[in-house]
């Protein structure tokens, strides 16, 4: 046993101990959270509902749109947000008083609502939340982003010796990460997709900020090469574009579901979430990945995200290789293609481990057979 782990686990003995003296685990639904950032990390956990839903669940994420609607449906804590990456973009006081703020809310939440289990698809801002719970004797479960693809985020390394189960979503990811079980969701989709309008929808997500993508669909309106009804979502920023039909700072997660529905283009930047939900809408997808050398993201992991989407025929990326008029005429001229995850394995291996876990005796659910992962 790596000597961190083992010391994670000296220090939560006492915590699991007073579980089991006041019956925290005999046979009841566990008090569980569920703890993610924003963005693509949270819908995730939205994805895996059939797991959590029959438990005693609280949330716990970053005060963005999707994080308030989910709010407005569910018990949710909010933490301030935080990443390494701010300092390597020349921010370091801005993210140590972050960090200060979110280790103190963490320790709140977890003192005040002492779950016996959380469930995490990270990042940043949520290690202080499994940091803690480890301490007060919670399971962690901590699931890799789908977003790395050839080896472990960040996250997944700095917070891998607090978790119990460590799940990936890539081969090549659990090869380097030493993980417990490993569950690659993405699937293609069959049948036609739903009936388009004459509309472009583009989007920089809820975190950063991203005036190049906002420019570069003001340009290309302009320039009359998107001619559809353009709506256009442009973050936290100090430029609001022209030319465009119709802007907005942040939408609410249902108003953009339902744009989706009638886009037939979107434009976005690299984030998994806004990827797989513009292809299980059946858009045709132009993505634009943020990139560290231009300080519009932590690291380049947007990069490789849409590169290996385009791999897969899914997208047009925007790169040094391809500009967006070539971008907007490739997907132009393909017949759109319909995707998104579907981690039923994974769903199952969860339910039972937690089906394990909340019996008296406690432990660890058997890996699941290559069979059973495959749902035959």
């Amino acid at each position: 046993m790596p000597r961190s782990r083992a010391a994670f686990d000296a220090l939560s003995s006492f915590g699991a101990q007073k579980r089991v003296l006041f019956g925290r685990t005999r046979g009841r639904p566990l008090r569980l959270a569920l703890c993610a950032s924003g963005g693509g990390h949270v819908r995730q956990v939205l994805d895996l509902e059939s797991v959590w839903r029959g438990h005693d669940f609280f949330f716990v994420t970053e005060d963005l749109a999707l994080g308030r609607s989910i709010a407005q449906k569910h018990a949710t804590s909010f933490v301030a947000h935080y990443a390494l990456g701010q300092a390597r973009l020349g921010a370091p006081l801005r993210m140590l008083f972050a960090a200060i703020r979110n280790l103190w809310q963490s320790f709140l939440i977890i003192m005040r609502q002492r779950p016996d289990v959380v469930l995490t698809t990270g990042a940043g801002s949520m290690f202080f939340v499994l940091f803690f719970a480890r301490l007060s004797g919670a399971r962690i479960v901590l699931i890799d982003s789908f977003a790395r693809f050839r080896a472990p985020s960040a996250f997944a390394r700095i917070a891998g010796p607090l978790a119990h189960v460590r799940v990936s979503q890539s081969a090549a990811s659990a090869d380097l990460w030493g993980a417990t079980e490993t569950f690659d969701p993405l699937r293609m989709l069959d049948g036609q997709r739903p009936a388009k309008e004459p509309l472009v929808f583009a989007t920089v997500g809820a975190t950063l900020p991203f005036d190049r993508l906002v420019r570069m669909v003001e340009d290309a309106k302009r320039q009359g090469l998107l001619p559809e009804r353009v709506i256009l979502q442009v973050g936290e920023t100090t430029y609001m574009p022209g030319a465009v039909d119709e802007v907005h700072a942040s939408l609410p997660f249902d108003a953009v579901q339902d744009i989706l529905r009638r886009a037939d283009i979107v434009i976005c930047h690299g984030g998994t979430g806004s990827l797989i939900t513009a292809l299980q809408n059946g858009c045709r997808v132009i993505a634009v990945p943020r990139l560290f050398a231009l300080g519009e993201h932590y690291d380049d992991h947007q990069l490789e995200v849409t590169s290996a989407f385009a791999e897969r025929g899914l997208l047009a990326v925007v790169d040094q290789q391809q500009d967006f008029a070539t971008a907007l005429a490739k997907v132009r001229a393909q017949d759109p293609v319909m995707a998104t995850t579907e981690p039923a394995a994974l769903r199952r291996y969860l339910a039972a481990l937690l089906t394990r876990w909340s019996r008296p005796t406690g432990g660890y659910a058997p890996a699941l057979t290559p069979e059973a992962q495959r749902g035959s």
